[in-house]
């Protein structure tokens, strides 16, 4: 079996899971009470930042800090529990099938769910923004170009996170562990965020996309966002924390 087929299989598996629910949810959450505090929307607390472009980063920031890797977290968890039940993962490694390529197979169906969840978060930031416009009676919605922009270099900027939450899930076989440490990284993302050696902490890059453009819209419109040495490292760190999942992946099952 190929990289594609084996894929093909691990998203059959997940229609009969909790996971597609679990990836809506957070964001229904997150938008209601946006929507109803779309009036302090329009006292920017920083100038030159107009309301419209105040709710969408707003919005996003607290998508990009704690939902989106929160959920990263869960469904890593929640792939290697698929395996467990019923001694799913000893049959698969019983089969022809490489376990390296079953690994990689089950990241690109969670870089997918990422994918879901944050064309979820923009397409609900539309409709939400049209809500709270009319709440509010002023125009919320930020130009659509930037929010795609900003949207899409999110979701890319957190494929190096997904590679070290990937790495955590399949060494640490306790989901408690692997939640909990998970967790921690979200926590300390933001204080790293602020110091010299950010770009080594890949959970920081979501949350560092969006307000970097943040600042981009009111203090310095011509900034922009320094691709070194953030994007050798973090090919690096992607490719590190693939290659020890994919060694490691299995290798209590098979001994």
């Amino acid at each position: 079996m190929n990289l594609f087929t084996l894929t093909a299989a691990e998203v059959k598996k997940i229609r009969r899971s909790f996971i597609l629910p679990l990836l809506f949810v957070p964001l229904v959450i997150l938008w209601i009470p946006n929507i109803i505090n779309a009036d302090m929307s329009l006292t920017p607390v920083m100038a030159g930042i107009t309301p419209g472009n105040n709710f969408f980063i707003q919005s996003f920031m607290g998508f990009a800090w704690f939902i989106f890797p929160a959920s990263i977290i869960v469904c890593t968890v929640l792939l290697q529990q698929l395996e467990q039940k019923n001694k799913g993962l000893l049959k698969m490694l019983a089969l022809p099938i490489s376990p390296r390529l079953l690994c990689l197979a089950k990241f690109l169906v969670l870089v997918l769910l990422a994918l879901v969840q944050a064309a979820a978060m923009t397409g609900l930031y539309f409709l939400c923004a049209r809500i709270a416009s009319s709440y509010v009676n002023a125009d919320l919605t930020a130009q659509t170009g930037m929010v795609l922009k900003v949207s899409g270099t999110l979701f890319l900027s957190s494929l190096p996170m997904m590679s070290l939450y990937w790495l955590m899930s399949v060494c640490l076989t306790t989901p408690v562990f692997s939640i909990g440490l998970g967790l921690a990284t979200m926590v300390s993302s933001v204080l790293l965020l602020n110091t010299k050696i950010w770009f080594l902490y890949p959970p920081c890059y979501p949350f560092y996309v969006v307000t970097s453009n943040y600042m981009k819209l009111s203090t310095n419109p011509d900034s922009t966002i320094d691709l070194v040495p953030w994007i050798p490292a973090a090919a690096a760190i992607s490719i590190l924390c693939l290659l020890i999942a994919c060694l490691a992946f299995g290798h209590g099952e098979r001994k």
